[in-house]
């Protein structure tokens, strides 16, 4: 079986994906966390594998960048390869002062401007909430871990918001307390609830507009990897 974008078998998909946006963040994970893991899908360098985590079966395929790519890797991934649950890992940006670098935040909810609900179908409602089952695993394993984790809403913006004016960006939105702006989560939940399957994000942050410091690959790479145990440890987690 493949599709426009997948060549994947159907048997080599897991019910459950872990789905980064770099497809060399893919590779990286199947490589440090994954046992007896194989390349799935390497059309247009969108990278799956699939291996074993704990003995649990787990797909990390990566998204690309913005909702219309991980509208159609998502889409595809639940319509023709049966999969169950898809959390989203990722790095995201904050305009929120009580947001610092590299806090790991659980989205409660995505907020976009983006019209894919409409195109897809007509819908227009512009906030989607992820997996309330999902969310509570990964708090619960988060408190065990003493992993400090932020919960709430998110943005999803057609824009890097670096490159733009804090101040006009948040005003785009109805209120200003979102905990990050990231580029994905909001087409994932919305896929999620339209084909009534499971959908998380988990976001490292790594950039502020209230602080100017450059983190080193070490912080970073410590962070995320935090980061990607946690969603690991929560999507194997039966109870």
């Amino acid at each position: 079986m493949a599709t426009a974008h997948i060549e994947s078998n159907k048997e080599d998909i897991a019910e459950i994906v872990l789905m980064p946006g770099d497809p060399l963040r893919a590779k990286y994970i199947a490589e440090t966390f994954l046992d007896d893991y194989k390349l799935v899908n390497s059309v247009r360098n969108i990278f799956g594998y699939t291996g074993y985590y704990k003995g649990t079966k787990i797909t990390v395929f990566a998204s690309g960048m913005g909702i219309p790519s991980v509208g159609i890797y998502a889409y595809e991934l639940y319509k023709f390869y049966d999969v169950k649950t898809i959390v989203r890992i990722g790095t995201c940006g904050t305009v929120n002062p009580s947001v610092k670098l590299l806090d790991v935040i659980l989205a409660e909810s995505a907020y976009s401007l983006n019209t894919f609900p409409l195109l897809f179908d007509g819908d227009k409602d512009k906030e989607y909430n992820s997996s309330i089952i999902l969310n509570k695993k990964i708090i619960s394993l988060a408190k065990k871990a003493g992993i400090s984790l932020k919960y709430g809403k998110i943005i999803t913006s057609d824009v890097f918001d670096p490159y733009v004016n804090g101040e006009k960006f948040i005003k785009n939105f109805p209120v200003d307390n979102y905990l990050a702006s990231e580029m994905e989560a909001f087409g994932l939940f919305y896929l999620a609830y339209k084909l009534n399957k499971e959908a998380a994000c988990l976001l490292t942050v790594v950039d502020s507009k209230f602080d100017n410091r450059s983190l080193s690959s070490d912080e970073r790479q410590n962070s995320l990897n935090q980061m990607i145990e946690l969603a690991l440890e929560s999507i194997i987690n039966k109870n």
